[in-house]
């Protein structure tokens, strides 16, 4: 069974474990994943009992000791990573090859915003929440735990997806433009 190169996965809309689980699966068959917008995954429950499960875990340290661990990621793709590494047996050889296959980012960076983004039906929200049932951000939540880089990623987003756009119209001119010169031909 042949791979690509890598796959690019778009957090955006999809339920957390689910997306880790199907990514997990994948990693450790030797798939190189890339997930870009982290910031956009959902979580089940509403988002004050999230918080408080996160203020919960925080709680959670080393009592002689807390900066050996365990350590608690703020920003939206370390939990991802972290919720990952929960799936893999990161301690083998086999987990941490597998671990060093995925990628993770807020937002969009410069490769990976030309290139095409996929979705895991089995974990996007729309598809496996019951319409009403609350959830959460999981930006959100890391804004209120302290990740500070929420607004300077919100910042890049909106000149990213303007630049997205006007290539867009370019591209469109230029497919009419063809679907011209083929009709003429």
């Amino acid at each position: 069974m042949g791979f690509d190169k890598f796959v690019v996965v778009d957090g955006r809309g999809h339920l957390i474990g689910r997306l880790a689980s199907t990514i997990a699966k994948q990693l450790l068959n030797g798939q190189r994943v890339v997930v870009v917008r982290c910031e956009l995954l959902n979580v089940s429950g509403s988002f004050y009992r999230n918080k408080l499960k996160y203020f919960a875990f925080l709680r959670k340290r080393m009592n002689s000791n807390p900066s050996h661990g365990p350590f608690h990621f703020r920003a939206p793709s370390k939990i991802l990573w972290r919720t990952i590494r929960g799936m893999i047996p990161h301690k083998t050889q086999r987990g941490m090859e597998a671990l060093n296959r995925l990628r993770v980012y807020e937002g969009v960076p410069a490769p990976y915003d030309k290139m095409k983004r996929m979705v895991v039906p089995s974990a996007l929200r729309v598809l496996r929440l019951k319409p009403g049932r609350k959830y959460a951000s999981v930006g959100r939540i890391s804004r209120e735990v302290g990740w500070k880089y929420g607004d300077v990623v919100e910042k890049l987003e909106e000149k990213r997806k303007v630049k997205s756009a006007a290539y867009f119209e370019a591209k469109k001119k230029m497919n009419a433009l063809r679907a011209k010169a083929e009709q003429t031909v």
